[in-house]
């Protein structure tokens, strides 16, 4: 009798909101929100949310088929693990198709879950796979570590994805203090050994060491030259 109140409750929250589904601007497929619009408006694709990741796609297949022939079904894929990961596209034959699917299917329940169903501008390769920084979805990401759910995974990442160096925030650059070396195998400024005044001179014009030499072997043949006359 609890489930039945719940399916009922839940029914009422879905009359309420109506069919306007969310506005989503994909920025990284399409250039501009019109663009998008445009692309949806002679779309035959859907995407398909929420999801559980042990939903097959035989089971898709088997309830998308119920408004129109489906053409594909492209999974949703963890990018690093290549596992299914909640969500996926839906093309169908024709424009209608897609359209009486979202309008009919939405937000009916799949494997125990309520899926959405929205209109897609169209699948280009390489949105198969999960933006979220585990590889994964983003929502899944962002969940708390203490919200469990079955169906995606278990337990959220929550503030664990800052231990595995998953965070959202960039980390702060710590400034090198001024006396330190660049270099790993050269000792601290403070316990360099301090160089005589002859080192320093010669570190100066290490090129020109040896006209110098010359020319002091120069000025004391000169000299030698000068006494011998006298």
């Amino acid at each position: 009798m609890a489930e039945l109140y719940a399916e009922v409750a839940d029914e009422e929250q879905r009359l309420a909101r109506g069919p306007n589904q969310r506005q989503y601007w994909d920025r990284k497929t399409f250039s501009s929100f019109a663009e998008q619009q445009r692309a949806m408006n002679r779309s035959s694709t859907l995407y398909i949310g929420n999801l559980s990741f042990f939903t097959s796609e035989v089971q898709l297949y088997e309830l998308f088929s119920r408004v129109g022939t489906v053409k594909r079904v492209i999974m949703g894929l963890d990018r690093f693990k290549k596992t299914p990961c909640g969500f996926c596209f839906v093309e169908y034959q024709t424009h209608d198709q897609a359209l009486a699917c979202a309008q009919f299917l939405s937000e009916t329940k799949l494997d125990n879950r309520v899926v959405r169903c929205e209109m897609d501008g169209g699948f280009r390769e390489g949105r198969q796979f999960g933006r979220g920084l585990s590889g994964g979805q983003v929502r899944d990401d962002r969940r708390s570590k203490d919200d469990y759910d079955a169906g995606r995974g278990g337990y959220g990442r929550g503030d664990d994805a800052t231990a595995d160096g998953h965070h959202f925030r960039r980390s702060a650059h710590v400034k090198r203090p001024r006396g330190d070396s660049t270099a790993g195998d050269e000792p601290p400024a403070s316990r360099r050994r301090p160089e005589s005044p002859k080192e320093e001179k010669e570190e100066e014009n290490p090129r020109f060491r040896h006209r110098e030499e010359e020319d002091r072997d120069g000025e004391e043949a000169k000299k030698e030259q000068e006494q011998t006359d006298m």
